[in-house]
């Protein structure tokens, strides 16, 4: 699509911003995921807050910021809307899949306490199945545990199955 000149330098502003919250978005899903495993395995999870609010605002910098040079120098047509260039894509892509990954191990390992617990009869007995499942369905939207099963469907135009479904 044909940006005016003027428009051009606002509408790239906007889809940077949009990068930054899309990759902020992951980055605290993986703040909130370790801090919450911290908490289960450790006994407090506060001396390591400033460590996690640089971890979710300033990491998506560390990634936003190279993507909107490499567009700027090699992919500098239109709004940004469109990635034709696959490599300066991955510069996005690569750290909310690796966000994904470790929010994924962070949930197997919550889960695997969770279990524990309820193995070690640190629960009540009354409903700890239905009480197990339950905590394991709020970790699931909670993490982003759903997102590996779309984590590499594609993003582009194409009609896959999986794309399709995601």
């Amino acid at each position: 699509t044909a940006v005016s000149p003027q428009a051009g330098p606002a509408c790239r502003v906007a889809q940077s911003l949009a990068q930054y919250c899309v990759g902020a978005n992951y980055a605290w899903a993986m703040a909130e995921g370790l801090f919450l495993l911290r908490l289960l395995v450790a006994t407090s999870g506060r001396r390591c807050l400033p460590a996690f609010l640089l971890l979710g605002w300033g990491v998506p910098v560390l990634f936003v910021v190279p993507w909107v040079v490499l567009r700027y120098l090699y992919e500098n047509e239109g709004c940004w809307e469109r990635n034709e260039k696959v490599a300066v894509w991955w510069v996005i892509r690569c750290p909310i899949l690796v966000a994904v990954a470790v929010n994924f191990v962070v949930f197997m390992r919550i889960v695997r306490i969770l279990v524990a617990k309820v193995r070690a009869h640190q629960v009540s007995r009354g409903d700890t199945r239905l009480r197990l499942a339950r905590s394991t369905l709020t970790l699931i939207p909670l993490l982003g545990v759903h997102e590996v099963v779309f984590a590499l469907a594609g993003e582009g135009e194409g009609g896959g199955g999986l794309r399709l479904a995601r």
